[in-house]
């Protein structure tokens, strides 16, 4: 362990282990770092996680949620389906995933199409419609 680093502690109800071999399926360069009954350290594309079999006291909600950004469409589709499989979809990029938890999978473009002030109300209003972000529809808005 590295002493000083700052890392998100998930808390599970007895599946921190499937959700962590769940997330590490779905994200590129993931891995499991250790295990044991109770916690599970975990890698996901270089950032670290903690997930910790705390028991049923406390649920996930959209207070929290991670942020993956997608170049391409086809990255999009893809992670999308990948964590809506027993989970929910929401709007504007969020959904929850089987375990709970809130993830936003959102083009890369989206900073630069809302920092142009004359496309940035059209971009925001067509983005506010959708569930699964469609970059072809927020570059012709």
């Amino acid at each position: 362990m590295i002493a000083n680093q700052i890392y998100p502690c998930l808390w599970f109800d007895g599946q921190a282990k499937d959700a962590a071999d769940f997330y590490c399926a779905v994200f590129p360069n993931s891995k499991i770092l250790s295990s044991n009954p109770m916690a599970v350290i975990f890698e996901l594309n270089g950032q670290k996680f903690m997930g910790l079999n705390g028991g049923p006291s406390f649920k996930f909600n959209e207070a929290v949620s991670f942020v993956f950004n997608c170049e391409t469409q086809e990255q999009i589709d893809n992670y999308w389906n990948k964590l809506t499989e027993g989970g929910e979809e929401g709007k504007c990029g969020w959904l929850k995933d089987k375990f709970g938890v809130s993830w936003q999978i959102v083009p890369t473009i989206l900073g630069k199409l809302m920092n142009d002030p004359e496309k940035a109300p059209r971009v925001m209003y067509t983005f506010m419609q959708m569930k699964k972000f469609d970059i072809e529809k927020l570059m012709n808005a």
